[in-house]
């Protein structure tokens, strides 16, 4: 059953704009040229996004395929499809990639065994404040924010997949 997503790469230097593309058309099994544009928060960087359209577990192969450039910042999308939960994926140098299923509305989900361990292990609240934030990427999303904040209003690329 197909499903469907967005890549967002946020900054990447120039030089690996090319290096980009080639990897997200391995993974899709067609040609990419996305349309890169100037990232405000950071001048000499570039961004670009594309939809994509593929089977299920896309999302995780796009975000493998990037992850080997630690100089960029990305977000890989994925939406639930019959038999399969969405998918988040999020790069920030320096801190890695944060993955989380992801429902219908794009929200975060946490089962309750994961819950229930981050209760168990919580000592005080503050350390459960800490759990909750770690689980949902905070971090991530913080780093990420001025970044896509400069993304608005940017050319989106439609992608589909071959085969």
């Amino acid at each position: 059953m197909p499903t469907r997503g967005v890549v967002y790469v946020h900054s990447t230097p120039l030089a690996v704009c090319s290096h980009v593309e080639w990897a997200i058309a391995r993974v899709l099994a067609a040609p990419v040229n996305l349309q890169w544009t100037a990232q405000p928060v950071d001048p000499s960087a570039r961004r670009a996004e594309c939809g994509w359209s593929g089977r299920a577990g896309t999302g995780a192969e796009l975000a493998a395929a990037l992850r080997q450039w630690p100089m960029i910042r990305f977000e890989v999308t994925e939406e639930p499809s019959p038999g399969a939960d969405g998918e988040r994926f999020m790069y920030v140098p320096g801190r890695g990639l944060f993955r989380a299923t992801v429902g219908a509305a794009g929200d975060i989900q946490l089962g309750e065994d994961r819950l229930r361990s981050i209760m168990a292990a919580a000592r005080a609240p503050e350390a459960l404040a800490h759990a909750l934030d770690k689980a949902l990427g905070s971090a991530w999303d913080a780093e990420l924010e001025p970044y896509r904040y400069a993304g608005d209003g940017a050319p989106v690329t439609l992608l589909t997949r071959v085969g």
